[in-house]
């Protein structure tokens, strides 16, 4: 399936109640009704096309495609796009020699199913109750998403779309949050808007969502904006899980009309995994998505897309072995025309996933000019940990699991400041990001440490997105000031609290931001005013992990809290060095 989920990673994790580590408004008066009708409308040998014209010229459109054998099963009018079925293996041949058709492309390379004439509800899974309690999680605090809730969870008049295999929305951390009155199945080009037609027909939809909005309730895990509203527009298609281009149409138009603020995908549009416009099928494709993006964005919704699972050089394009994937796959030459859509699409934020340590993951594709930010998609035996079906948790890896975290930041930013645009949230997240440099033994990765092929813009800031640049005074305190840390030395970084009445409390937050190239080198202590020294962490001599981005929870409760405290760091050995990049407190 064309999950943007590394091959190595695609397993979705075992569906327990403890972590498990992978092997990896309305619709529109134009559109077509809710759901297809009866399958005896079906025939063997049914294909479905993408028919491209002005918007003026819709009505024309329609009648051509009967005229010329055809069927019109969806119709998008306010941007000119139809979704056609039909039988005769010369119908876009035929239709593209009508006056006013600008572009016909089939949308898939095999059959129709006989299921989008009378779809079949998804199952709803039976509920487990977790004893799970939440916890910090690595990638929440690289992004300081912990940090971040300290000052705002997001605004429940924010809703962010998420446009995927569908979503669990009974499971028991994503049904206070869940917007079922917005949520839709858009499998096979049109809207079915039925009870339950979003429900999730595999895993990874559930797990995107709790990523980006999982409740703030004490159970199982918390998502980056945990106070926003999610809704499931379900584009996969049952069995095959795929995700073709008119599912994508369909989802883009309704989140333009049902006023999404963000959506996640985390997907490619299938058969084609790179999609060439001198092709007159992907061309067609191509306009088709583009135009439906183009609407959303002008309605005010921001698209967020993972980068894909290929560790491919998206901006040095040559060849495509995957596609198309609904049939035979063959190798073809490509170029750098040929687009990874909806995440090459103008307008659209295109992610790539780091590892735990802000290093970019193994399998992530890249590509000078073409990445935009980068956020946590794990790597390894350390994987993204949230929701899946029937009120179970597990881990995933991939860009699938970066874009929700960009996501969720953008529905902070959105929350902090309801006024801003699609193009305004593009923005504030490249400026806040935080740079990440090209590693120096990779040369594939070209630019500079503030914009490069690896990372784009850098890592997401979630508590930049709320604010927390100039957080509560007398809650929290931060010292961004660069501390330098050489080999065998020990350095310290000061915090001056003042305006806290009384002791520190028994649950200090101690918000570390330290790069280091082998953090096994490291001692990391917490010193309060009074001169009592708190142990945060001892690395492992063996532990090779770049970096560190962690939030500690003290028992500070016999230390004053005004005054100087200070962030100690022992480097314990030769050969890696680095430096404090910043530090806080949260009282």
């Amino acid at each position: 399936m064309a999950l943007a989920t590394p091959t190595a990673f695609a397993t979705a994790a075992t569906a327990t109640t403890t972590p498990t580590v992978p092997g990896a408004v309305s619709a529109p008066a134009a559109q077509a009704p809710a759901v297809a009708g009866s399958a005896a409308g079906w025939a063997a040998g049914t294909r479905a096309y993408l028919v491209i014209s002005a918007p003026a010229d819709v009505a024309a459109a329609k009648a051509a495609v009967a005229a010329k054998g055809g069927t019109v099963f969806a119709s998008y009018d306010q941007i000119g796009v139809i979704v056609a079925h039909s039988t005769s293996t010369g119908f876009a041949a035929s239709l593209r020699t009508v006056t006013g058709i600008q572009q016909v492309g089939a949308t898939r390379t095999s059959d129709v199913p006989a299921d989008a004439y009378s779809p079949a509800l998804p199952a709803n899974p039976a509920q487990a109750v977790t004893t799970l309690t939440e916890s910090n999680r690595w990638d929440m605090t690289q992004i300081k998403a912990d940090q971040a809730w300290n000052v705002t969870t997001g605004s429940p008049s924010v809703k962010v779309g998420v446009l995927d295999t569908g979503v669990d929305d009974q499971h028991q951390d994503l049904a206070p949050n869940f917007d079922a009155a917005d949520s839709v199945s858009c499998a096979y080009g049109k809207p079915d808007t039925r009870s339950g037609a979003w429900r999730d027909v595999d895993t990874h939809g559930t797990h995107v969502a709790g990523t980006i909005a999982a409740a703030k309730n004490g159970k199982g895990v918390i998502g980056v904006a945990p106070g926003v509203k999610i809704a499931s527009v379900r584009i996969a298609e049952p069995t095959s899980t795929l995700f073709f281009a008119e599912n994508t149409v369909c989802g883009f138009v309704w989140a333009g009309d049902h006023g999404f603020k963000v959506t996640n995908n985390s997907y490619y549009t299938d058969p084609w995994q790179f999609n060439c416009p001198n092709d007159l099928d992907q061309a067609a494709l191509i306009e088709g998505v583009k135009r439906a993006q183009e609407y959303a964005e002008g309605k005010g919704s921001l698209q967020v897309a993972a980068a894909g699972n290929s560790n491919y050089d998206l901006a040095n394009k040559t060849t495509d072995t995957a596609s198309p994937n609904d049939s035979t796959p063959t190798t073809r030459t490509i170029s750098n025309a040929c687009l990874d859509i909806p995440t090459e699409l103008p307008g659209v934020v295109t992610v790539a996933a780091t590892g735990s340590g802000s290093g970019k993951a193994s399998y992530s594709n890249f590509g000078r000019g073409v990445i935009d930010v980068a956020a946590p998609g794990g790597d390894g035996a350390t994987g993204v940990y949230s929701t899946l079906p029937g009120g179970k948790y597990g881990t995933k890896s991939g860009t699938s699991m970066a874009s929700p975290h960009v996501t969720g930041v953008a529905a902070l930013l959105a929350s902090a400041d309801p006024t801003l645009t699609p193009a305004d949230i593009r923005a504030r997240l490249a400026s806040q990001a935080n740079d990440l440099a090209c590693p120096v033994s990779d040369s594939r990765c070209t630019g500079t440490t503030a914009n490069n092929g690896f990372f784009g813009e850098g890592q997401v800031d979630a508590l930049k997105a709320v604010g927390g640049a100039t957080p509560p005074t007398g809650t929290y305190f931060e010292n961004t000031a660069d501390v330098a840390i050489p080999d065998n030395t020990t350095v310290e970084s000061p915090i001056t609290v003042t305006g806290v009445t009384g002791n520190a409390p028994a649950t200090l937050k101690v918000g570390v931001d330290i790069k280091h190239t082998y953090r096994g080198d490291l001692v990391l202590s917490l010193v309060a005013p009074n001169g009592t020294v708190y142990l945060l962490e001892d690395f492992a001599d063996s532990d090779s992990t770049d970096n560190v981005a962690k939030t500690y929870t003290v028992n500070a409760a016999a230390s004053a809290a005004n005054g100087t405290w200070k962030l100690r760091v022992k480097d314990g050995a030769a050969g890696d060095t680095g430096t404090i990049d910043a530090w806080n407190l949260t009282f």
